[in-house]
């Protein structure tokens, strides 16, 4: 081993920690989809009438538009004050989905009419949606049992009767 100096082993365990890092990289994009630091805004306005969606679920011109007509959300007047919109959009914007399959805008910027989504619940019957137990596709924490954590794992679904 001459020739190994501390400053070349020192390069070849970074070097090797970040190939290791990049080989598990997809494995932790299966995670939570929660940022760690959540606006307590956020999870108080937006978890009042359905799931507060991790933000990675939903591009960017998605979150803008979405944020820009807090009035006429969906069909409620969700307004926000000046500075709360602010906090909000800076927050969804830093973390919105930028990997393959949030880039495309769903219709109506629907997290539930996403192609991805019609993918991942292409078994679910459309009775099931509508039960009182459950409600609507918009909310993800009636089968989820993690959604609140950002955890989607088909491993952690209980569909209510």
């Amino acid at each position: 081993m001459s020739g190994l100096t501390l400053s070349k082993l020192t390069a070849l365990c970074a070097w090797y920690g970040a190939l290791c890092l990049g080989l598990t990289a997809p494995a932790m994009a299966d995670g939570p989809l929660m940022p760690a630091q959540v606006p307590s805004v956020y999870k108080q306005e937006c978890a009042a009438c359905h799931t507060a969606y991790p933000p990675g679920l939903l591009p960017a011109a998605s979150w803008r538009r979405i944020m820009g007509g807090l009035d006429r959300h969906y069909g409620s007047d969700a307004s926000l004050e000046p500075a709360q919109v602010q906090q909000v959009s800076a927050w969804l914007l830093a973390h919105a989905g930028t990997y393959k399959r949030v880039r495309e805008e769903p219709p109506q910027d629907r997290i539930t009419r996403s192609a991805w989504f019609a993918r991942k619940h292409r078994e679910i019957a459309p009775a099931v949606w509508q039960r009182a137990s459950i409600q609507s596709a918009a909310q993800c924490s009636a089968c989820h049992t993690q959604a609140e954590q950002g955890q989607f794992d088909e491993h952690q679904v209980r569909i209510p009767r």
